[in-house]
């Protein structure tokens, strides 16, 4: 399965479109992932070629099993796509219907609503008729001291449900859980 989504243009931002991961995207990981701040928040690691090769791998495993669907966030240039800048993630959840979703943005892309604005279109593909699974519910759970995502979640909809717990090695510090339910996303409300 290959979806590709698109996000229009604004009057002061680019298009974006949301592919899966390719493995000409590796050099775009790596460079995302030498950020410090970037890498303060994620659970993951990378650090060089080859685990950039295993993370696209992992990406495009997970749209081969239907468990993990995950889009690299590009600007279109015109005719053209620049790298990719950011990653938007729909993972399963062991519920019937639900999944998490989650995202990254490279540290030359941050601050223009880049991952607002792709999140916001691929939960709109998630609870759509063309989303491989059916969905009624999302979690999004980032760091309690990570403002910039609790912002983005506020921004796409996602209502704080609760503070959940430190749980090492995936999370080393408390972290808020918000939540967006289908229903709520079809109503407008």
């Amino acid at each position: 399965m290959s979806v590709q989504l698109s996000v229009g243009p604004t009057a002061s931002l680019p298009a974006l479109r949301l592919r899966p991961w390719q493995s000409d995207d590796v050099h775009a990981v790596v460079t995302a992932y030498r950020d410090p701040a970037l890498r303060r928040w994620l659970t993951s690691t990378v650090r060089d070629d080859v685990e950039a090769r295993r993370w696209v791998d992992t990406q495009r495993q997970g749209w081969a099993d239907g468990t993990r669907f995950s889009f690299a966030v590009v600007e279109e240039c015109g005719e053209t796509s620049g790298a990719a800048v950011g990653h938007v993630t729909v993972k399963l959840g062991d519920d019937e219907g639900s999944a998490e979703v989650g995202y990254w943005t490279a540290a030359e892309a941050r601050g223009r609503g880049l991952i607002s604005r792709s999140l916001e279109t691929v939960v709109q593909w998630a609870f759509s008729d063309e989303a491989p699974v059916p969905l009624t519910r999302l979690d999004l759970v980032h760091a309690v001291d990570n403002h910039a995502s609790c912002r983005v979640a506020e921004r796409c909809g996602f209502e704080f449900e609760a503070v959940m717990p430190a749980q090492p090695p995936v999370f080393r510090t408390d972290a808020h859980l918000h939540v967006r339910h289908k229903s709520r996303s079809l109503s407008g409300a």
